[in-house]
């Protein structure tokens, strides 16, 4: 009989405990641990970070409701040895089980990349890392290597061009090669058939469309008139006549507060000095958007050979198709120059 007793209390104690365990056992795989009444939120892991320094990450960051919890499970998961960097995309009220199954599978969320303009090379590794986990240092002397250009077919001074400003999405490890592979893959992409065609047509490799069209974009903000500002070029370039672009030689001096260009100016001695020297500058003195690209591949056909900036200060400009007319145009523009005492 005491023999009995004593099975009796220890199934009920068995019991308990097993019911005890499989509760805690649910509590820990199906109960939400992350992000508790929390939005959703970007979570980044650097290369080599270990299981201690994301437990505490979790930790400091408030991602992590019961860090017990989440690392028991880890290990028995092997979370604990197979630690993955990334940026992932980490939702609210998320269970252990699927916030562990997420970090070991590393499906990162991509970050997006999105650059506007750089009027240098060297501008470039900062802008481009700005959203990775590369940063500028690491980037840079990679993309200055002499050999860097010539592998993705440019020379140095059109090497630019090769990065088309718009949003990109990218995954926040991204390496510095696979960064430039990308950025190459993108600008073949954007030169199709029918672009490359437009280019023969213009009898102009893609680098030098892509230089007019940042001489284009440094001439004006106003896309709806950059076809017209394209075809004045395209009119010089044929008949011969130097470009005489206030931008390219801004450029080459190097001061980019420059708001009026002198006579002496246009004695500065630079193969991008298009007062000095027929045809296109060497390469490109931005990275053209692709809006200044299509205008040049989609220029006005027309007469103008001249234009200057309205004297209104529209950010608009005025053509001529001869020289006695752009001397009119020109002389009341400097007016307004000196009425605003804008010298330089």
């Amino acid at each position: 009989m005491r023999k009995k007793y004593f099975i009796a209390i220890f199934l009920v104690v068995f019991t308990m405990m097993l019911s005890s365990f499989a509760f805690y056992t649910y509590q820990i795989i199906y109960t939400p641990n992350v992000l508790i009444e929390q939005e959703d939120r970007y979570f980044a892991i650097p290369r080599g970070t270990t299981f201690k320094q994301l437990q505490d990450k979790l930790s400091d960051e408030r991602i992590v409701n019961d860090l017990v919890s989440f690392s028991f499970l880890a290990k028995l998961k092997d979370l604990d040895t197979n630690v993955k960097n990334g940026m992932y995309l980490i939702k609210g009220d998320m269970t252990n089980m699927e916030l562990i199954n997420l970090l070991r599978s590393g499906a990162q969320t991509p970050v997006k990349l999105t650059f506007s303009n750089a009027r240098l090379l060297k501008q470039l590794p900062k802008i481009l890392t700005q959203n990775l986990e590369i940063d500028s240092a690491e980037l840079a002397p990679i993309l200055f290597a002499d050999t860097t250009a010539q592998y993705y077919g440019f020379k140095k001074e059109t090497f630019v061009s090769m990065f088309i400003p718009n949003t990109y999405e990218v995954y926040w490890t991204t390496r510095p090669k696979e960064l430039l592979d990308r950025m190459k893959a993108e600008y073949d992409r954007f030169w199709t058939e029918e672009r490359k065609q437009k280019a023969k047509d213009l009898n102009m490799s893609k680098e030098q469309v892509s230089t007019l069209a940042s001489i284009v974009q440094g001439e004006t903000n106003k896309m709806d008139e950059a076809p017209t500002i394209a075809g004045v070029y395209i009119n010089r370039l044929k008949r011969g006549i130097p470009l005489q672009a206030d931008p390219t030689l801004v450029f080459a001096i190097g001061d980019f507060s420059i708001r009026r260009i002198l006579n002496k100016d246009k004695e500065f001695e630079s193969p991008y000095n298009t007062y000095k020297y027929r045809g296109l500058p060497p390469g490109p003195i931005s990275m053209p958007s692709i809006p200044a690209m299509d205008a040049v591949l989609n220029y006005a056909d027309h007469n103008y050979l001249y234009f200057c900036a309205n004297s209104d200060f529209s950010g608009y400009h005025v053509f001529a198709k001869t020289l006695v007319e752009h001397n009119v145009n020109a002389a009341k523009f400097q007016r307004a120059l000196n009425r605003e005492r804008i010298y330089r």
